[in-house]
């Protein structure tokens, strides 16, 4: 055999490849950027809540002006602007991953509906929403690496769609600090499998993108860290408590969402504001004001602080904050604005746990607000081995896995009892039957 077709056949090995190569250059070069994204559009997330925090500061009355402009201006540029970023973003990548026309997935996963989720997010922050920036940085992560799989021209359908789930788990795990959490959220909810096509484009991702952020923004949880243990014995009624309180709540907020982009506003005026979009965002603006009002402010933003707080235990909240921080996220995603639930379903879980603990003497306070942030953040997504992880993870408390998965598995199968299809994969099919009616 000569040397010329000796040195083509080296050249096809995946070790000596120049395309394969090239392809990996890629992966790790649109790692580094979801990550640098996920940190960018956290620190704006920041200011534009510390920017609402300003405005609002001796002027409580004035969300009754800023939050109806804010989320109608939102829903205007969303329709006339940015089509299509409406929402989550969990649910459009999920239906990305399912596409197989190039043309579909484009108008999901482009650049403008990343930068219109992005900036939209921040307005709707700045307006008092209850949203959180973690599945729009879902999107914007898939959006990224989709970008990057047509600019290398990536020749199989796998291929590209390794890059977007890639994505899509890479910018969780920025997006929390997070990165075991984002290999489990790729396998448990956005792909439902792990291929092994797909398997090391995804865990190269999240470990470089976990690296950028650790470089970034430093080894820190978000809700701090939390030294909470609970021992097998009388306090595990926790368990049990935080799992039905947290699955039927869950579940039921789950159900409410399915159930509105299924049906919409029920009867004659549920019909007349569905004509008039614009008109319901303000209106339901005036009802994130009014549950604002009435909280003391604590409803407004994704709720981080809230969270932490509880957490660390460094504050308590009203009893009534769990039930009026979920109203204001069932308003605030019912209106069409873009944002998540991520962050606001941790606060709504915290404050619930914060309230069971006054019901449980045996069990630690600390370790109920745990148990309260796993079960119903798994009542709401219905992804147990996630929500444990993400918890687990973003207060640094290891101790506490066994009674997080118990209570998450636990809250998983209440919430399936009154929602039986999981939140995003109903909201994703959903998002399908609409694009093929528009497509016919």
């Amino acid at each position: 055999m000569n040397l010329p077709i000796r040195l083509r056949r080296a050249a096809r090995l995946p070790l000596l490849s120049p395309r394969q190569w090239l392809r990996r250059l890629g992966t790790w070069v649109g790692a580094v950027l979801v990550a640098v994204l996920a940190v960018g559009f956290a620190r704006a997330a920041d200011a534009a809540q510390l920017l609402s925090a300003r405005l609002l500061d001796g002027r409580p009355l004035l969300i009754l002006a800023l939050a109806p402009a804010g989320l109608a201006l939102s829903v205007w540029l969303t329709r006339r602007v940015f089509p299509g970023a409406q929402g989550s973003g969990i649910p459009q990548t999920i239906a990305a991953l399912h596409m197989t026309d190039p043309v579909a997935i484009g108008r999901v996963l482009s650049p403008r509906i990343a930068v219109g989720k992005m900036l939209l997010t921040l307005l709707g922050l700045v307006a008092g929403a209850s949203i959180g920036r973690e599945g729009p940085t879902v999107q914007v992560g898939a959006s990224a690496m989709h970008a990057l799989g047509r600019l290398l021209r990536l020749p199989r359908e796998d291929l590209r769609r390794s890059l977007v789930l890639a994505g899509g788990a890479a910018g969780v795990a920025a997006a929390f600090n997070t990165p075991l959490a984002g290999v489990v959220f790729a396998i448990e909810e956005l792909s439902h499998s792990f291929e092994a096509r797909t398997s090391g484009t995804v865990l190269t991702a999240v470990i470089l993108g976990g690296i950028t952020t650790l470089a970034m923004a430093g080894n820190y949880s978000y809700f701090g860290m939390s030294p909470a243990e609970l021992d097998l014995g009388a306090g595990w009624v926790a368990v049990v408590l935080c799992a039905v309180a947290g699955g039927v709540l869950g579940g039921a907020f789950s159900a409410s969402l399915v159930a509105a982009a299924a049906r919409g506003l029920p009867g004659v005026i549920g019909r007349w504001l569905g004509r008039h979009p614009i008109l319901f965002a303000a209106l339901c603006g005036l009802a994130l004001a009014g549950l604002g009002l009435v909280s003391g402010g604590a409803t407004y933003g994704t709720g981080y602080a809230q969270a932490r707080a509880v957490v660390e235990g460094s504050a308590t909240m009203p009893a009534l904050f769990p039930l009026l921080k979920l109203l204001a996220t069932v308003v605030s995603y019912l209106s069409g604005i873009p944002g998540g639930i991520f962050a606001p379903s941790l606060a709504i879980g915290a404050g619930l746990g914060q309230w069971l603990a006054g019901l449980i003497p045996s069990a630690p306070a600390g370790a109920v607000v745990l148990l309260g942030m796993v079960g119903y953040f798994s009542g709401v997504v219905q992804a147990p081995i996630t929500a444990t992880v993400i918890v687990m993870e973003m207060t640094d408390n290891q101790r506490m896995t066994i009674p997080l998965l118990a209570t998450s598995m636990l809250a998983f199968g209440i919430s399936r009892l009154i929602c039986r299809r999981p939140l995003y994969g109903a909201l994703a099919k959903r998002f399908l039957a609409a694009m093929g009616r528009r497509a016919g």
